[in-house]
């Protein structure tokens, strides 16, 4: 299916080849990054398969992965005590360059969040690509600096990345430097996002990405989760500049797509700005959803045109 999608190509070595029940095999992932397979394991099952799993990706006719690296010290349930080492099953560490629709990226999977990178964003960055000529952007928790990147190829005037991690501020720093060396329209800021937003001056900005972590990871913590979501989002409507845009997201689970936009759309109302719909966006197609486990449906977003 991933060639039919047609993600294995020259510009392109980056994608999620197992999406878990998406792909019918509940409690695997598996994202490849140029001839590195990382594999996560969320069940006790998928775990004791693990070297058949990896034997079997470096087998994949036209996949061409030569290293295995096994992460899920953090992944598999806690009371099932297996005590997973994060290693490589097969090959080793041979560099960490992925292509992504042409552009270059460092790739951090043994020490970075998830499996390294966020693959599930990679249409939602393309489309802020085609948005960001002529304008001044804002990537709020940018982690690895994946809308920063697009946004330069765009053709943004300037980039200002911010998140409350120094390492993740570097990494953007290096992509950044890995394509564009030299250019000096980006800059990032470690700092907390919430004071960013609230310290900076009204209409310093006119495209906004706010792709922050899941404010709600349980049941328990929706309602907060939800007050976040729009906390986040009145604030970036109060200071984004008049005809800007705004890509807001939640990668939420238990957030359903409902309870997003009402979060969204109440936000909008309590910073008195008026709002129109461009774009709703989902993950792309390699992070399939089984029709019986609608739960897959994980990543919600809105681009918005703020008067």
């Amino acid at each position: 299916m991933r060639e039919a999608l047609g993600l294995i190509r020259p510009d392109n070595d980056s994608y999620r080849l197992v999406h878990g029940e998406g792909d019918f095999l509940p409690g695997l992932v598996v994202d490849i990054y140029a001839d590195t397979a990382v594999m996560q394991a969320h069940s006790p099952g998928m775990h004791f398969a693990r070297f058949e799993i990896a034997d079997a990706l470096t087998r994949l006719p036209g996949a061409r992965i030569r290293n295995v690296y096994y992460k899920s010290e953090t992944t598999l349930p806690y009371k099932a005590r297996l005590d997973p080492e994060n290693e490589y099953l097969v090959g080793g560490f041979d560099g960490n360059i992925a292509l992504e629709n042409g552009l270059r990226f460092n790739i951090d999977w043994m020490k970075g969040q998830k499996t390294g990178f966020f693959l599930d964003q990679r249409d939602n960055r393309a489309l802020l690509e085609r948005y960001a000529r002529g304008r001044k952007v804002l990537n709020m928790f940018c982690y690895t600096g994946g809308f920063s990147v697009y946004a330069m190829r765009g053709g943004a005037l300037s980039v200002d990345s911010v998140d409350s991690s120094a390492k993740a501020a570097a990494l953007t720093d290096a992509n950044i430097e890995l394509n564009f060396p030299g250019d000096r329209r980006h800059h990032t800021y470690p700092c907390d996002a919430f004071q960013f937003l609230a310290d900076m001056k009204p209409g310093a900005y006119d495209l906004i990405v706010l792709d922050p972590p899941a404010f709600a990871k349980h049941r328990g913590a929706l309602r907060n989760g939800l007050i976040g979501y729009r906390r986040l989002n009145a604030k970036a409507f109060e200071k984004i500049a008049p005809g800007g845009i705004l890509f807001t997201f939640s990668c939420s689970q238990v957030v359903s797509r409902e309870q997003f936009r009402l979060a969204v759309f109440t936000a909008a109302t309590l910073a008195g700005r008026k709002v129109r719909i461009l774009h709703q966006l989902t993950q792309p197609a390699d992070h399939p959803v089984d029709i019986c486990h609608p739960e897959g449906e994980y990543l919600k977003g809105l681009v918005l045109y703020v008067e």
